[in-house]
């Protein structure tokens, strides 16, 4: 991303402000490239080779609880911290066939001291208990602004922004098995890109589309390419309608494409293309519609030289009422309150034409509280999760704590605020620059919300992989109701197994039961229990295999407690057979 010079952090006049609206506080900005004399996406400081082997260790931070874990992703082989690097702006992905296998791709500093940065990333095969990070992608080479995705087919892909000279260029790597890289493939690019893979199923599934940041290219027809041939080339480039930045790209359930972020003239659009799946037809966009979140990102704060979020944008692709809406959230500077830095979020229910009025996520009453990096996931079955990091538990400083809040139905309401880690110093292990990256990514599925985030915990700045259990949102749900709930399912023990593993439900009256284990694709694999239980606690084992008899393959697994007609929770766990 950009590096803004302390000289220049200022206000920039916005144009479509009156002299009667709130004052954005001055210790904001709202950096824009055209204002900015420089940027530092360039090598300043020469590449030094580091021994990881050589390096000091201490033990990594990890997180464990009920409603979320997180765990340490740039460790050595032994799953050490390593003292003295850094690493910031994670990316993640998950193979949609077998959740157990993650990818996440960061920034890499081999050195804290300096600011060259390489393409780090890791990999896990056991469902993010454990990582492996092998090294980095063309090592020496400068790279930054990572972006991850995967195909439906379970392919991995890693979005690489690089400098030729003064020049900025992307490649894109595509995984040859897990954890091992092709050459990569030019894909155009520049400052500030991001990358959409098409999973629909359909005609235009596996199209992989990016845009980046029209100022910072050397592309000469724009800033939006897409891949309609597997990521084996890039066609040349088209603009984006006013030309948004700093943004993110959605692909709808039925293969348009939706781009996000802030003009030139500093307002949030978003911007769809019905045609963009087509390879026969040149990409056209149907529109681009303002969006009113009440604000804009800024920078400074607890992130002096970078973004304090950026804009998310989000399709929901379950069958049910809310199939098709269309999400955006962003953390911004309120035009309305003097309130430093909120989460906002609007919804559209029309494919993105028209939007919702602005909605506040986090709860909190505290004008001095920043609210920033504010990420958003939609799971296929609709939920919306959205995490940030929060100020509000340091009154007047810039230590901040990871939150999570979630809707159920379509962003029309939003659970309590909820604190998952402890505070931290955002402003300490600066790698030779003055910010602790500009994002943060997320993954939702059925089981819960994967996260790539950066903390300093060890008093560097270090990348994780956080998980949010669905079992932990559904006690947020049942923390709401007064009474105790009508049944309860307990996690299965041990977890991770090999041979066998127990599950506890309990009744508190009596009720008609089904009990099934499920894979990672949604598919029924297993019938544990479907009949009518009195009130009580049971206890059932299950040895990881079909109704059949079997053997299934190791992986992510989920069991689902359906008490009565509709009310079920589902919880998950991993198979792992001795080979």
């Amino acid at each position: 991303m950009i590096l803004y010079r302390p000289a220049l952090i200022a206000l920039l006049f916005i144009s479509h402000l009156t002299s009667a609206q709130v004052k954005i506080p001055e210790r904001l900005i709202f950096p824009s490239p055209y204002e900015m004399e420089g940027y530092a996406e360039y090598p300043e400081d020469e590449y030094v080779p580091v021994s990881r082997e050589s390096m000091a260790t201490s033990p990594a931070y990890r997180i464990s609880g009920p409603s979320f874990t997180a765990v340490q992703v740039n460790v050595n082989e032994a799953g050490e911290n390593m003292i003295g690097d850094a690493a910031n702006e994670p990316s993640i992905s998950v193979n949609p066939l077998d959740p157990s296998l993650l990818a996440i791709g960061w920034r890499q500093f081999d050195q804290i001291g300096s600011n060259f940065r390489q393409a780090g990333f890791a990999y896990s095969e056991d469902g993010g208990l454990s990582w492996v990070f092998p090294g980095v992608i063309d090592p020496g080479v400068f790279r930054s602004d990572p972006v991850l995705d995967v195909d439906s087919e379970g392919t991995f892909y890693y979005n690489s922004l690089t400098v030729n000279g003064n020049d900025f260029l992307c490649d894109v790597y595509k995984s040859a098995g897990i954890g091992s890289w092709d050459a990569g493939t030019y894909a155009f690019g520049g400052d500030k890109q991001w990358m959409a893979i098409d999973r629909t199923g359909g005609e235009t599934d596996g199209n992989i589309y990016a845009y980046w940041n029209q100022s910072f290219t050397i592309c000469p027809g724009g800033m939006f390419t897409r891949s309609t041939d597997g990521g084996l080339s890039y066609e040349a480039c088209v603009t984006v309608p006013e030309q948004p930045r700093w943004g993110t790209l959605s692909v709808g359930p039925e293969g348009v494409v939706y781009a996000c972020g802030v003009t030139n003239n500093n307002r949030l659009i978003v911007t769809k293309s019905s045609n963009a799946g087509n390879p026969g037809e040149p990409l056209s966009w149907d529109f681009a519609t303002e969006v009113n979140l009440d604000g804009l990102p800024v920078g400074g704060g607890p992130n002096p030289a970078g973004l304090l979020g950026q804009v998310w944008i989000g399709v929901d692709h379950s069958e049910g009422a809310t199939h098709g809406n269309v999400y955006l959230l962003c953390s911004v500077s309120r035009f309305s309150t003097p309130d430093v830095l909120d989460v906002m979020f609007a919804r559209s229910t029309d494919g993105g034409l028209t939007w919702s009025a602005p909605v506040r996520i986090n709860d909190d009453n505290s004008p001095t509280a920043y609210q920033w990096f504010g990420t958003m996931a939609v799971a296929p079955d609709g939920r919306i999760d959205v995490v940030w990091l929060d100020t509000r538990d340091d009154p007047g400083g810039f230590h901040s704590s990871l939150y999570h809040s979630f809707s159920i139905d379509g962003g029309l309401g939003w659970s309590a605020n909820e604190s998952l880690s402890e505070p931290f110093d955002p402003q300490v292990g600066w790698p030779n620059q003055n910010k602790m990256g500009d994002y943060f990514d997320m993954k939702s599925d059925a089981s819960g919300a994967h996260l790539a985030w950066a903390a300093t915990f060890n008093g560097e700045q270090d990348v994780y992989y956080g998980f949010i259990p669905f079992e932990g949102l559904a006690r947020t749900e049942e923390a709401k109701i007064e009474e105790k709930p009508l049944f309860t399912l307990a996690q299965n023990f041990p977890n991770p197994f090999s041979r066998s593993t127990s599950i506890t439900y309990a009744l508190r009256k009596k009720s008609r039961v089904l009990l099934e284990v499920y894979n990672g694709l949604g598919q029924p694999v297993a019938v544990l229990e479907n009949e009518e239980r009195p009130a009580g606690e049971y206890t059932l084992a299950w040895n990881g295999r079909t109704d059949q008899g079997s053997l299934l393959p190791n992986g992510a697994y989920f069991y689902r407690l359906t008490v009565g007609e509709r009310d079920a929770v589902t919880k998950r766990m991993m198979l792992m057979q001795e080979q």
